[in-house]
C-alpha cells in the first residue's frame, strides 16, 4: 500500500503514514498554472513539499516524487511500476478534488481509499450532527458552531461555561495602536537552497505572474511552522487580541500570528496551534480578549468555514444573490490609486501574498462590494493572490461573508463606509480624500459608494433584520442628496474603470 499526499497534507503525523513505508507526493506543474498564482505562493507549496519529502526520507520512509505536468501523467509513471497499486490518503477539503483523485487511480486500475482529514479539529460527521439535514433554505450562523465545538472540546471552557463568563470578546478586539507604538518585528525564515531552486523554477516557468518574489519569509519547513508559532505566542499574543482589527500605514502584519499559510499547508494542526495559545492565557502570560480572539479565528471560524463551504457547493461558487457584474478595476492590479488604503492592501497581496482579515473583508471586498464586482471574479483575485489561499478558504470567505453572494453563512452584507476605515486604520489621515464628505470632487469613494449600494440592493436588504438601523438613516435622505450620490458614485466607478481614482 502506497500513502498519497497532497502539497496541502504536509504533516509529519499525518493519519495514513501510520499505515505503510511508502509514500507518493506529485509536484504537477500544469495545475500550478490553472490560474496564475502570486509566485510567493507556488514558491512556499513547492519548497514545503520538497522540504517534507527529505524529511519523510530521513525519517526513513520510501518516498516517490513525481514532477510531471498533471497528476494523472504522473499516476502513469507511478502505475507502470507499481501495477494495481492500493493508494491510502486524507480526504481534501477541496470540492471534487477527491472524486476526481478516486476516478484518476481507477483508471489506472489502482485503488484509493480516503480517510477524514485529521488536519483539521473536526470531522465531517461532527458537524453534520450539529447541523442536522441541509437543505436550500437552510443558513448556518458561525457563533452557534464555535460554542458548540468549545463545549465538546473544552476549549476556554470552566466546566459547562465559557472561561471569563462570555463567549466572544470581539469588542475588545477593536483598538487602534497609540502613535508611538511599535509592533513586534516580523519572523524571518529566510531561504535555504532547495527553496532557492523553488524560486529559480517559479520565476523561469511562471515568470509573468502577478506579485513579488522578493522578500520571501514564510515557514516551509514542519521546524521552521513551530519556531513561528512559538514566536506568535511568546511575542505577539499579548497584544493581538487589542489590536486584532487594526490597520497601520506601512505596517502589514502588526502582532497577527502569520500562521495561516502553515496551517493551510498542513505543517501544523488546528490544535497545536490552538493548545498553546490558551496555554499562556492560563499561564497570565496572554490575555483573555488575545486568546479567545485567536481561539474564534481557527476553532470556530476556519473550521465552520470549511463545513460551509463542503455543504454549499458546488452553488455557493457561482452565488451573487445581489446580481453584481462589474469586473475588478486596475487598482487591485497594480495598486494605483490615492484611497491610501486601498493602496496599502493592494501593495500587501503584491508585495507578500498577504494581507491580514480586516484588510480583506474590510477594505479589499468592502470596495469591491460597494463597487459591484462578480463575486466570482473577486473570488479569482483572493485564491490566486494569497499565500494561504485555497479554494475552500477563499470561496466561502469571499463569495459569502464578502460579497454576500449568499445568506448561507451571514445574514447582512459586510459594507462600511469610510467612518469604518477611520475608525480602524491611520489611512484617512495621510489619503487626499476627504473622510467626511459624501459628495464633490474629494469625497472619500467609499461614502457615495455605500450610500448607492444600499439604495441599488433596497428590495433586498432592506428586510435582513441587521440592516434595520442604516435604513432608517437612508430614509433621511431627500431626492436631491440621492441624486448627487449617484453621481458621485458613477463618476468613482468610471475613475476607477480607467485607472484614475
Amino acid at each position: 500500500m502506497t500513502v498519497w499526499l497532497l502539497g496541502d497534507q504536509l504533516h509529519p503525523d499525518a493519519a495514513p503514514l501510520g499505515s505503510a513505508d511508502h509514500v507518493l507526493l506529485i509536484e504537477a506543474h500544469a495545475f500550478a498554472e490553472r490560474r496564475p498564482y502570486h509566485p510567493q505562493k507556488l514558491t512556499l507549496v513547492f519548497s514545503a513539499m520538497r522540504h517534507f519529502r527529505d524529511d519523510l526520507r530521513d525519517r526513513g520512509y520510501d518516498v516517490t516524487y513525481l514532477q510531471a505536468e498533471t497528476f494523472g501523467d504522473a499516476l502513469d509513471r507511478h502505475f507502470e511500476v507499481n501495477p494495481g497499486d492500493d493508494l491510502l490518503g486524507l480526504r481534501s477539503p477541496s470540492h471534487g478534488a477527491d472524486d476526481r483523485r478516486r476516478e484518476l487511480v481507477s483508471e489506472r486500475g489502482g485503488t484509493l481509499t480516503l480517510v477524514e482529514n485529521d488536519l483539521f479539529l473536526t470531522s465531517r460527521e461532527q458537524f453534520e450532527d450539529w447541523a442536522g439535514e441541509y437543505d436550500e433554505g437552510e443558513t448556518f450562523r458561525q457563533e452557534g458552531w464555535y460554542r458548540h465545538v468549545r463545549r465538546e472540546t473544552g476549549i476556554l471552557m470552566d466546566g459547562d461555561e465559557p472561561v471569563g463568563g462570555a463567549w466572544n470578546y470581539d469588542e475588545e478586539n477593536r483598538e487602534t495602536p497609540p502613535p508611538k507604538w511599535t509592533p513586534p518585528d516580523v519572523p524571518r525564515f529566510e531561504p535555504d537552497t532547495t527553496t532557492r531552486e523553488v524560486q529559480q523554477f517559479v520565476a523561469d516557468r511562471y515568470g509573468d505572474n502577478w506579485g513579488a518574489m522578493e522578500d520571501f519569509v514564510w515557514p516551509v519547513t514542519r521546524e521552521a511552522a513551530t519556531q513561528a508559532l512559538e514566536h506568535f505566542v511568546s511575542v505577539r499574543l499579548p497584544e493581538f487580541g487589542t489590536y486584532q482589527d487594526a490597520m497601520r500605514d506601512g505596517e502589514w502584519a502588526l502582532c497577527h500570528s502569520l500562521l495561516s499559510a502553515a496551517l493551510n499547508l498542513g505543517l501544523l494542526r488546528a490544535r497545536e496551534v490552538v493548545d498553546p495559545v490558551v496555554a499562556a492565557y492560563e499561564s497570565g502570560e496572554a490575555p483573555l480578549n488575545s486568546a479567545e480572539g485567536f481561539v474564534r479565528q481557527v476553532v470556530g471560524w476556519r473550521e465552520f468555514m470549511r463545513h460551509v463551504y463542503r455543504r454549499a457547493m458546488p452553488n455557493l461558487e457561482s452565488a451573487n444573490q445581489l446580481d453584481q457584474t462589474a469586473s475588478l478595476p486596475p487598482l487591485y492590479w497594480d495598486g494605483e490609486t490615492e484611497m491610501r488604503c486601498l493602496s496599502e492592501a493592494v501593495t500587501h497581496v503584491h508585495d507578500r501574498g498577504y494581507a491580514h482579515h480586516i484588510e480583506r473583508l474590510m477594505l479589499l471586498s468592502n470596495f469591491a462590494l460597494l463597487y459591484g464586482v462578480d463575486p466570482a471574479e473577486l473570488n479569482e483575485w483572493f485564491h490566486l493572490g494569497f499565500v494561504d489561499a485555497y479554494h475552500w478558504v477563499t470561496t466561502p470567505n469571499v463569495v459569502g461573508m464578502g460579497s454576500f453572494g449568499t445568506d448561507v453563512l451571514s445574514s447582512k452584507p459586510y459594507a462600511a463606509s469610510a467612518n469604518y476605515v477611520d475608525k480602524m486604520s491611520d489611512h484617512c489621515s495621510a489619503c487626499p480624500y476627504a473622510k467626511t464628505k459624501t459628495t464633490g470632487e474629494n469625497a472619500c469613494p467609499f461614502n457615495a459608494l455605500y450610500w448607492d449600494f444600499l439604495k441599488r440592493n433596497e428590495e433586498t436588504l432592506r428586510g435582513t433584520g441587521r440592516m434595520g438601523l442604516m435604513y432608517s438613516h437612508a430614509d433621511r435622505k431627500g431626492d436631491a442628496e440621492w441624486e448627487a450620490i449617484r453621481e458621485r458614485a458613477d463618476e468613482v466607478r468610471e475613475r476607477a474603470t480607467e485607472g484614475t481614482l
